[in-house]
């Protein structure tokens, strides 16, 4: 019998978990779980977008694509293996693999087949799937111990991806501020993660 859905708004209140959102993608492919789908829809598809746009894909081409990753998930998840890999690590190869793509389509002048961005990506072993996801919870743990102002600024340019410019002028600061608060930040986060990551 298939796991229970994780409830929507437990998954979005915590961190990342992985075995909630490995049991959400089984829910999507063993019955076709709206609710479980939700649940992974809101957690990753901005995600997705702000790290497409990170790889040079604009806004509206961000975001289509990572609604593309979605419609995937939802029609493929049944070749999702958790024994393989996390639901992020395979979410975010196929958005990688849909940004290749792209620029293979639009003949990109500046393509290089010897990029590495573009070159296919080995096969994740198990050994580094659980390292990754141990560094990825103690990473977390670590941003939890920084002050708010300076965990915010690490969120907005990591997790969605903006520059410090705009991060100040969204964050009306000015940006010798965001700049030194997030040089702070990397310090504290460098001095926590030492020796563990």
């Amino acid at each position: 019998m298939a796991p229970p859905t994780p409830d929507r708004a437990t998954v979005r209140s915590t961190s990342y978990d992985r075995e909630a959102m490995a049991d959400c993608m089984e829910a999507v492919a063993a019955r076709q779980d709206k609710a479980a789908f939700a649940t992974l829809f809101d957690y990753f598809a901005p995600r997705l977008k702000g790290y497409l746009m990170k790889l040079g894909a604009g806004e509206a081409l961000a975001e289509e694509l990572a609604q593309e990753v979605m419609i995937t998930l939802w029609r493929k998840a049944g070749q999702f293996d958790r024994r393989q890999s996390s639901v992020s690590t395979w979410l975010y190869t196929i958005a990688r693999n849909r940004r290749i793509d792209v620029l293979r389509r639009e003949k990109f002048p500046n393509y290089d087949p010897e990029d590495p961005l573009l070159l296919p990506s080995e096969a994740e072993q198990p050994d580094d799937a659980v390292a990754a996801g141990e560094r990825e919870v103690k990473v977390r743990a670590a941003l939890e111990t920084l002050p708010d102002e300076q965990a915010e600024l690490i969120k907005l340019a990591f997790f969605k991806g903006w520059s410090h410019s705009e991060i100040a002028e969204k964050q009306n600061l000015p940006l010798g501020t965001v700049k030194s608060r997030l040089r702070l930040a990397f310090r504290k986060l460098k001095t926590g993660l030492e020796g563990t990551v």
